[in-house]
Formats: C-alpha cells, sequence, structure tokens
C-alpha cells in the first residue's frame, strides 16, 4: 500500500498528529461526526491537500487529536513543536513560562 505525500502544511500536520494518536482515518472522521460511509475519504482529502477543513472542522480534529488547532496552522516547525508543548501545559505552568519570557525579554 502507497501513502500519498500532503501538498498542504494543514495535511502533513494533521496526518502527523493522526498518526501519534494511533487513529485510523475512518475512526477520526467518524469522531468528529462525519458520516461513516465517507468519513476516511474525506479525511484522506484532508491530509492530501486536496480540500482543506473549515475551521470548524479543525477545531474538531484538534479536540480529538488532543492538540491546539493553531497546530495544524503553524508555518515554522519550531513553532509547531513549541505550540504542541504549551498545549501540554498547565495553566500555572503557562503563565510561569510567560513571566519568565517576558523577563527575558525585558
Amino acid at each position: 500500500m502507497t501513502t500519498k505525500q500532503s501538498a498542504s502544511l494543514f495535511g502533513q500536520r494533521l496526518r502527523g498528529a493522526r498518526r501519534r494518536a494511533e487513529i485510523p482515518q475512518d475512526k477520526l472522521g467518524f469522531q468528529i461526526g462525519l458520516d461513516e460511509h465517507t468519513a476516511s475519504a474525506r479525511i484522506s482529502r484532508y491530509e492530501t491537500g486536496v480540500h482543506e477543513p473549515s475551521f470548524e472542522i479543525a477545531m474538531k480534529l484538534a479536540k480529538v487529536l488532543r492538540v491546539p488547532a493553531a497546530y495544524f496552522y503553524c508555518e515554522d516547525d519550531d513553532l509547531a513543536e513549541l505550540v504542541l508543548t504549551w498545549g501540554r501545559l498547565s495553566k500555572h505552568e503557562r503563565k510561569h513560562l510567560r513571566k519568565l519570557l517576558e523577563a527575558k525579554l525585558a
């Protein structure tokens, strides 16, 4: 079986997040409310860049995959990793990190 390379940044990030979560395309599509008969094809089209989902769908994908929606749109790989890390921090840790950054940049 061959896999198509994604033509879009969104698609690349979606495929990576889905694979890390170990969720098949059909199950991911069904979990965000797509019809079970078309779910796999729709997710495949998002991953290959044939179609770009609406922001509403991107938010649903992010919730199921447990990543911030911003991750899908980061142009820079380092920033994307930072967004993933930010998403795993508690509110207290985020506040502390913001203070450290503000102090460093002042």
